[in-house]
């Protein structure tokens, strides 16, 4: 009866190096998470743009057909009157009808855009049309918007911490594996009391018992241990090899990730400025349109034009305006996308828990979690390993 331990030293940082690969792993499951993050709100925002949009392109598809209306009612005046033939009539009623087929489509978007809207925020369709408040404009946008050093902000998004977190964890499995091929020092002792052999008669169940305790039957040992693998140096050498090439795909994972996502938010800037100039040319367009519009129906009220140039003047007056609202649109889904690319969004969840204290309580209810349910907070930062690998000390 007794008991025994051993301690192995780690004099080759076997275990701290795998405790260090296992803290990069959860460090890399927290950046995954921000990643979700980034992609939920992203999304939702991107989904209230499109929202606003399909809502503000309903509405000038409905003006249109106002305008449409009151040509149709000029060309049927003129024709009772026998000014114009029934083809203006016809034209006028065709181009009107047209314009209407439209309005279906934007209802349908926006109906589709609040149910999408509504899951994101984990409810059930129809529960947001109070929060939304009716129908409603594009969000404006600043004209110019300060995106500061874009190294530093690209540091932020999360996809490139997940990379960089899981290259740390495994540039530290390199050290676990490469601690293989030294030898392992450890220290043993065990204490006890040991009996054996039987004075008894047979039949007693105590037989050999009652001398366990003893001053003869207490033993003890203590001392050191080496352990060299040495016959299996070709095994150890290789798994250090194969650590090390899979340190170098994930190397070239996270190079590449941090390329793709400079050229998002190059891509997505470009974008943004780029649908700037569009809506200040398309504004001009469509202010000019409404005044040939106007033109028109006067010169074609008094006899001086066919209605074929009231009807392109109208129908080039709707297209307008419909690419006017669907690329003021674009400028805020541009820069929706440019703050995704800039790794915006995970942010919300700074000072508050990764899981809420309904769920926890539900939890503790069904299992006894102990303090698991409350971890230390744990802060991302580029390891020394990385750092070195890409002889970058800005990442």
């Amino acid at each position: 009866m007794g008991f025994d331990a051993a301690w192995e030293l780690d004099f080759w940082g076997k275990f701290r190096r795998a405790v260090q690969s296992e803290v990069a792993n959860l460090e890399a499951s927290i950046a995954n998470y921000d990643d979700i993050l980034v992609t939920l709100t992203s999304e939702v925002a991107r989904t209230y743009v499109v929202l606003r949009t399909s809502e503000e392109r309903l509405a000038v598809a409905r003006q249109n057909v106002e305008i449409q209306k009151r040509s149709l009612q000029i060309a049927e005046v003129r024709f009772k009157a026998g000014a114009v033939t029934e083809l203006d009539v016809t034209q006028a009623r065709a181009l009107m009808r047209g314009t209407e087929s439209t309005i279906p489509g934007f209802e349908s978007d926006i109906r589709q855009a609040k149910n999408a809207l509504a899951i994101l925020l984990g409810k059930l369709p129809g529960e947001v049309d109070e929060m939304l408040g009716g129908a409603g404009l594009i969000p404006e946008v600043p004209a110019a918007v300060a995106v500061s050093i874009p190294a530093e902000l690209l540091r932020r998004r999360p996809d490139i911490r997940f990379a960089e977190r899981r290259l740390a964890a495994q540039s530290a499995l390199i050290g676990v594996a490469r601690a293989d091929l030294f030898p392992h020092f450890s220290l043993f002792g065990s204490i006890g009391y040991t009996t054996s052999g039987s004075t008894s008669p047979p039949q007693s169940n105590n037989a050999g018992l009652s001398d366990l305790f003893d001053s003869q039957s207490f033993n003890y040992s203590v001392g050191p241990s080496i352990n060299w693998d040495l016959f299996n140096y070709g095994r150890i050498t290789n798994n250090v090899r194969v650590q090390d090439a899979r340190f170098q795909q994930l190397a070239v994972d996270y190079e590449n990730t941090v390329i793709e996502a400079a050229q998002e938010a190059e891509d997505a800037m470009v974008s943004f400025l780029r649908s700037q100039d569009a809506v200040f040319f398309l504004a001009d367009a469509v202010k000019a349109s409404k005044r040939s519009v106007d033109l028109s129906l006067i010169q074609y009220r008094e006899g001086l034009i066919d209605y074929q140039r009231v009807l392109d003047t109208q129908r080039f007056l709707t297209e307008q305006q419909d690419n006017l609202v669907f690329t003021a649109g674009n400028v805020d889904l541009s820069l929706v996308a440019l703050y995704k690319a800039l790794g915006g969004g995970w942010e919300i969840r700074e000072g508050k828990p990764f899981v809420s204290e309904n769920i926890k309580e539900q939890m503790r209810n069904r299992t006894n979690w102990g303090r698991l349910l409350a971890p230390e907070r744990l802060e991302t930062e580029p390891s020394e390993d990385v750092r070195r690998v890409f002889n970058r000390p800005d990442w």
